[in-house]
C-alpha cells in the first residue's frame, strides 16, 4: 500500500495498544514502524542497477514474518535495557504495540496485486490477495481520521474510542473487498468456463482507487483475455478481449535468469512480445492493456535466436491517467450500451467494436 497508508496504520496500531498516557509517542512510533519495511528500496537501489532484481526483492527479507518479529523483539529490547522512558513503564504493551505496527505493514501490502514475500526465506511465490488497489481512499479515510482525532485527544477516552472505530471500519472494508473479490471470482469461472477456459489460470484485480470495479485476466495457450466486471452495473458474463502475447519467445527465453525471477514474481502473468529486435515481457497484475506499469527488455534478437541482455526497464508512454473518468463512468454503466462500450474503449484504448466477447 501507499506510504500514508503505512503511516496512519502503524500509528493507529501501536496507539490503541500502548497506555493512554503515551499516546502521542506511540502514533509517532507506530507511524516510524509502518513506514520502515519499505525502506528496502534505499539499500537495494545503492546495491544493484538490475531492475528485475530490485523489483523482485522488494517486500522480500524486510516484508517477512520471520524476521520481523525478531526486528520488533530487539527494537523492544533495547529500549527497555538502555532507556528508562515509556517502554520500561510499560513493557507489555510497548512490546505488542512495536510487533503490531511492523507486522500490519506486509499482511496489508498482501492484499495488494504486486505480492508480498511474507515466508521470505522460503522460496515460495509471493502472497497475493489482489482485493484492494495500491491507494484506496475508503480504507485509509478511517485510519487517518482516528490518528487526527487521536492526537488531539491525548489520553482521554475519546481518543481510544476513535483508533479503535477506525482501525474496526479500516477491517471492515478490507473484509469487503475480499467478498467482492469472490463475486467477481465467481462470474469470472462461469464466463470462461462458457468460453471453453475453465482451468486458465486467472487474476482478478480492482481497478484503481476503487472495489466496485474489477479487471480480470485469463492466460490462453496464445495470449491471454482482458475484461472487466462492474459490480454495481453488469449482469451476465463478462465480456472479454484477446490480446496476442509471443508464447513460443517466451518458452525460448524461460531459462533466463531475469525471466525465470519475473515468471515467479508475476506468478506467470507476463505478456512477451517483440519490439525493434528486443523482447520485452509486461507484468500484466499491474496495469491495463496496452499500458502496464513494469516492462523490461530482457532478450535481443540475433541470427534467428534470443540471446539474453542484461534486464533493462522501459519507461513507455503512460495514458492511464487520462482514463480515470471512463473507469469512473464504466462502474455505473453496463456493457451493451453505447456510453459503456465507449467507456470500456476509452479504458482499454481502442474501439467499441473491440470490447466484443471471443
Amino acid at each position: 500500500m501507499d506510504s500514508l497508508t503505512q503511516i496512519v496504520l502503524g500509528g493507529a496500531v501501536a496507539a490503541a495498544i500502548a497506555p493512554p498516557a503515551h499516546r502521542r509517542a506511540a502514533l509517532l512510533a507506530g507511524a516510524s514502524l509502518g513506514t520502515l519495511p519499505d525502506l528496502d528500496t534505499l539499500p537495494l537501489a545503492l546495491l544493484s542497477d538490475d531492475p528485475v532484481l530490485r523489483m523482485t526483492l522488494h517486500r522480500g527479507l524486510s516484508h517477512s514474518l520471520f524476521v520481523l518479529p525478531l526486528l520488533g523483539g530487539l527494537l523492544w529490547w533495547l529500549f527497555l535495557r538502555h532507556g528508562r522512558g515509556r517502554v520500561a513503564q510499560a513493557p507489555r504493551r510497548w512490546f505488542w504495540a512495536i510487533q503490531l505496527a511492523l507486522a500490519t505493514h506486509p499482511l496489508l501490502d498482501a492484499f495488494t496485486v504486486y505480492g508480498t514475500q511474507l515466508w521470505w526465506p522460503l522460496p515460495l511465490p509471493p502472497v497475493m490477495w489482489s482485493s484492494v488497489f495500491i491507494i484506496d481512499p475508503l480504507y485509509t479515510v478511517w485510519l487517518l481520521a482516528a490518528c487526527a482525532v487521536a492526537w488531539l485527544a491525548r489520553a482521554r477516552a475519546l481518543a481510544q474510542r476513535a483508533l479503535l472505530a477506525g482501525l474496526v471500519l479500516s477491517s471492515a472494508y478490507l473484509g469487503w473487498s475480499l467478498v467482492a473479490k469472490a463475486m467477481v471470482e465467481r462470474q469470472a469461472e462461469r464466463s470462461l468456463a462458457a468460453l471453453g477456459l475453465a482451468q486458465a489460470p486467472r487474476l482478478s484485480v480492482p481497478m484503481p482507487f476503487n472495489t466496485l470495479l474489477w479487471r480480470v485476466v485469463a492466460m490462453t495457450g496464445d495470449g491471454y483475455l482482458e475484461g472487466e466486471y462492474s459490480l454495481v452495473a453488469d449482469r451476465g458474463p463478462i465480456r472479454f478481449r484477446h490480446y496476442p502475447s509471443d508464447v513460443r519467445a517466451l518458452e525460448e527465453v524461460a531459462g533466463h535468469r531475469a525471466v525465470q525471477r519475473l515468471a515467479w514474481f508475476s506468478h506467470g502473468f507476463l505478456k512477451a512480445a517483440e519490439h525493434e529486435g528486443q523482447l520485452l515481457l509486461s507484468d500484466l497484475r499491474m496495469g491495463a492493456e496496452p499500458d502496464y506499469s513494469f516492462v523490461f527488455a530482457v532478450a535481443r534478437r540475433e541470427d534467428g535466436r534470443w540471446l539474453e541482455l542484461p534486464p533493462r526497464q522501459l519507461r513507455l508512454p503512460w495514458q492511464a491517467r487520462r482514463r480515470l473518468g471512463a473507469m469512473w463512468q464504466r462502474i455505473w454503466e453496463q456493457p451493451g450500451s453505447a456510453a459503456a462500450d465507449q467507456a470500456t474503449a476509452a479504458t482499454e484504448g481502442g474501439s467499441p467494436a473491440a470490447s466484443a466477447s471471443k
